[in-house]
């Protein structure tokens, strides 16, 4: 059976390529372009966006007659369509009207590609340059709203679209990369069951009879991972530091929930060993790296000489800092599984990290085939440094708890009013900064808490939640009464891009 290759040039969203072709039924893997020739059997092969020009002296490139050797439908996607321009000898140049954003597309005709797509539909641009000169037996199969070729054919199975089709934006882009698939024959069906034996597998050959560590939070992903761990049978120490970054009462809800799946945990109190590290820092990016050592040596300190360390990093996690050797995607931030001590561990071989394929809804259905129960999968996504990132500058005692307090307020009004399970993540943070208030009849100096409630897909992009505004004055009611050190309340009503999710 053959699956669907798809070739990362480095744009932010090449992985939900992958995702919608797993949606779509049909089994994908990336790969990077230099890797063409140990893809294996393809059916198709996809080339993603990227961030630089073609014109670039360093811009990634493709072996082109490799590539044709295949006999496979092949789709260029924007960096792709200009990169297979050029290769069937066209060229490309920068344009004069830049297009990031929606824009309208016009097919030329409603066959192939385009077969059931509407003759006007809104697709996402992300691009600064533009197709010049057409290359050999190159047609255009579809216009933007100025006239601009945005689809190119070349010959009987090599396509271009200079949009991306894989983002929500894309209105009609699902449908687009179904009709190229069509073109395709014996492709792989994808099945969570089957792609959990495939992990199963993956695991027990890369452990042998190593002995792994693996760290527990007691989110989504490091929950899933230990139970696959222990469903794949290999000598695994599943350990839980409470590094005082958690959520109200949240260790003691961590430590039930494993006892629950009959995954036995060492649970090892380094507060103040984390506390301590973080003193007087508030750089974002050093606190991130303080947190991600300061794990390593625990882990390492507890266990001696462990042979391998597992993560339950996700692919967002890998994309936003760009942490591969070969990834040509720009780094947006270090997140804690991606810090030095861990990358050379990774030289070393000593990383493994099953999930690091996936995105957050195909962990929690990776978690159903597993047996765990819905209200652990369904819990809100928590990063790895913690309160560390909802917490902006320094780290002390008195802010985490106030954070603590006014979070705990916060989630538990969502579950009383039946929005938690309508939201993708929500939190309440700390703005440390001070301003003038009210309380008591007097003058009160005290900080401010910012609520957080997104919906997203995958957390590449998010929109913020309309709550009630009857929700919202409980909340914020509750929190100036109870919660020491806060005087006002704000809702942040930011989407990503361009903000993040997390404040740091």
């Amino acid at each position: 059976m053959n699956h669907v290759a798809v070739l990362d040039f480095g744009s932010q969203y090449t992985q939900l390529i992958v995702r919608r072709v797993r949606e779509l039924g049909f089994f994908a893997k990336l790969y990077q372009p230099e890797d063409l020739a140990e893809i294996g059997k393809p059916g198709a092969i996809i080339l993603s966006g990227g961030p630089m020009s073609t014109s670039h002296p360093d811009a990634p490139d493709i072996d082109f007659e490799l590539l044709k050797g295949y006999g496979v439908p092949v789709l260029g996607v924007c960096y792709g369509m200009q990169l297979l321009n050029i290769k069937f000898g066209g060229s490309v140049e920068a344009s004069d009207r830049r297009e990031y954003g929606p824009a309208g597309l016009y097919p030329v005709a409603s066959e192939g590609l385009y077969e059931g797509i509407t003759d006007k539909s809104q697709v996402w641009m992300s691009h600064s340059d533009t197709v010049k000169n057409l290359g050999e037996s190159c047609k255009v199969i579809a216009k933007n709203q100025h006239g601009t070729p945005v689809s190119l054919q070349w010959g009987e199975s090599f396509y271009g679209i200079q949009f991306h089709p894989e983002v929500t934006h894309s209105h009609e882009g699902t449908r687009i990369l179904h009709n190229f698939l069509l073109t395709a024959k014996d492709l792989e069906p994808f099945r969570i069951e089957d792609f959990k034996r495939e992990l199963i597998e993956n695991i027990k050959k890369t452990v042998g009879d190593k002995q792994v560590v693996c760290g527990v939070s007691g989110g989504v992903d490091s929950t899933v991972l230990a139970v696959l761990l222990n469903e794949a049978g290999v000598n695994v120490r599943a350990i839980f530091v409470d590094q005082g970054l958690m959520r109200k009462n949240e260790a003691e809800e961590v430590k039930n929930n494993f006892h629950r799946l009959g995954v036995e945990i060492e649970a090892i109190d380094a507060s103040k060993l984390f506390l301590d590290a973080l003193a007087g820092e508030p750089d974002p990016e050093k606190k991130r790296v303080i947190i991600g050592n300061l794990f390593i040596d625990v882990f390492w300190d507890t266990v001696g000489n462990a042979e391998m360390l597992a993560q339950g990093t996700l692919y967002p996690d890998v994309i936003e800092s760009a942490s591969n050797d070969k990834s040509k995607a720009s780094k947006i931030k270090t997140h804690h599984n991606r810090v030095d001590r861990i990358l050379e561990l990774q030289k070393q071989g000593k990383v493994l990290e099953p999930l690091a394929e996936l995105f957050k809804d195909e962990v929690r259905e990776l978690g159903h085939s597993l047996g765990i129960p819905d209200d652990i999968l369904n819990r809100h996504p928590f990063p790895g440094p913690g309160l560390a990132v909802r917490c902006p500058g320094e780290i002390t005692l008195e802010r985490l708890n106030v954070i603590r307090d006014c979070d705990a307020i916060f989630i538990n009004a969502l579950k009383e009013h039946g929005w938690y399970d309508k939201v993708w993540q929500a939190y309440a943070g700390l703005i440390p900064v001070k301003t003038v208030g009210v309380k008591g009849d007097e003058r009160s100096y005290e900080w401010a808490t910012n609520l957080r409630a997104v919906i997203s897909e995958d957390a590449m992009t998010a929109d913020w939640v309309e709550l009630p505004p009857s929700l919202l004055r409980e909340v914020s009611n509750k929190i100036l009464n109870e919660v020491s050190g806060i005087n006002r309340v704000l809702y942040d009503i930011s989407t990503k891009p361009p903000a993040s999710i997390e404040w740091e």
